[in-house]
C-alpha cells in the first residue's frame, strides 16, 4: 500500500515540466516533489516515437526508484507516445497533461476555432487533434509545430528579444483566421507565455495544459486517498537534471521564485 507522505513524481525532456512543478506547488503545498529533467537529451519534439518512449521509461524507473506515490508525465511529447503503456504497466496512479489541456480548451472556446501549438512529435502524433474531435466533433483544429521554441526555453533566453522574434515569426501562420482558443502544447511553452500573448492578441485565450493537469492531480490524490495531510514534516522538493546543473537551478530557481534549491545531476544512458 502506498504511503500518503511518499512524493510526487514529474518528469520531462528538460525544464518545461518546472511550469506544471509551479502550479502543484500553489494548489498542493503539502506535498512533496521530486522533478526530473531530461536536460541532456532534450528536445524530445524531433526523436523517433520509440526512442522517447525508451526515454520516458528510463525516466519513470529512476523515479519509482526513488519512491513515488504518483507519476505526471509532464511533457507532451512524452504523454503523447508513451502514457497509455505506461499506466499499463507500473503499479502507482499516471497522468498526463494532454486531455486535461483537451478539456479545458473545448470549455473556454466559443468558436470552436481551437489551435495547438506544440513540438514536431505532439503535433506528428496528432493526440491533441483526435482527443479534441472525440470530444467535440465539431470543434475546427489547426496544429503548429515549433521547434524553435523549446532551445529557446532550455537556454535560458525566454525572455529575450530573440525569443520575441522567434514567436512572432513561427506563430505567423496563425494569424489569417486566428482560432479564439491556443492550447500551448508544450509545457517549455507557458515560460514564453507572454511573448506569445502578445503576439496572438488579448482576444485569444491560452490555455496553459500542464496548469490544468495539476486540476486532474488535485482529483486524482483525493480518489486514490493519497493526499499527504501530515504538516509536521517540512514539504521538499527534490531536482534531478541529465545536465547542467547550475544552468538547471538558474531557470528553475527564477521560475519557481526559490532562492536554494536541490539539484543533483544523474545519468539515464546515451544520447
Amino acid at each position: 500500500m502506498l504511503s500518503n507522505e511518499l512524493p510526487i513524481g514529474f518528469i520531462d525532456s528538460g525544464v518545461g515540466g518546472l511550469t506544471v512543478v509551479k502550479e502543484a506547488m500553489r494548489q498542493l503545498p503539502n506535498e512533496h516533489i521530486l522533478y526530473l529533467g531530461d536536460t541532456a537529451r532534450c528536445p524530445y519534439g524531433p526523436r523517433p516515437a520509440q526512442q522517447v518512449v525508451e526515454f520516458t521509461w528510463q525516466m519513470t524507473q529512476f523515479l519509482i526508484d526513488q519512491g513515488i506515490k504518483m507519476l505526471v508525465i509532464a511533457c507532451n511529447t512524452a504523454t503523447a507516445v508513451a502514457l497509455d503503456e505506461i499506466k499499463a504497466k507500473v503499479d502507482i496512479p499516471v497522468i498526463g497533461v494532454i486531455q486535461p489541456g483537451s478539456r479545458s480548451a473545448l470549455k473556454a472556446s466559443h468558436t470552436g476555432e481551437i489551435a495547438v501549438i506544440g513540438t514536431e512529435g505532439t503535433v506528428k502524433s496528432a493526440t491533441y487533434e483526435k482527443e479534441l474531435l472525440e470530444k467535440s466533433p465539431d470543434v475546427h483544429v489547426r496544429s503548429l509545430a515549433c521547434p524553435k521554441f523549446v532551445p529557446v526555453v532550455e537556454s535560458n533566453q525566454f525572455t529575450s528579444p530573440v525569443a520575441k522574434k522567434i514567436v512572432a515569426e513561427t506563430l505567423a501562420p496563425l494569424m489569417y483566421n486566428k482560432p479564439d482558443t491556443l492550447i500551448l502544447g508544450c509545457t517549455h511553452y507557458p515560460l514564453l507565455r507572454p511573448i506569445i500573448q502578445n503576439v496572438m492578441g488579448s482576444d485569444v485565450t491560452l490555455i496553459d495544459s500542464g496548469a490544468e493537469t495539476v486540476n486532474d492531480l488535485s482529483t486524482l490524490l483525493d480518489y486514490f486517498n493519497l493526499n499527504n495531510y501530515d504538516r509536521k514534516v517540512s514539504k521538499t522538493c527534490k531536482f534531478y537534471t541529465t545536465g547542467s546543473p547550475k544552468m538547471f537551478r538558474d531557470i528553475a530557481g527564477d521560475w519557481l521564485d526559490l532562492k536554494t534549491l536541490e539539484v543533483e545531476h544523474i545519468h539515464l544512458g546515451g544520447k
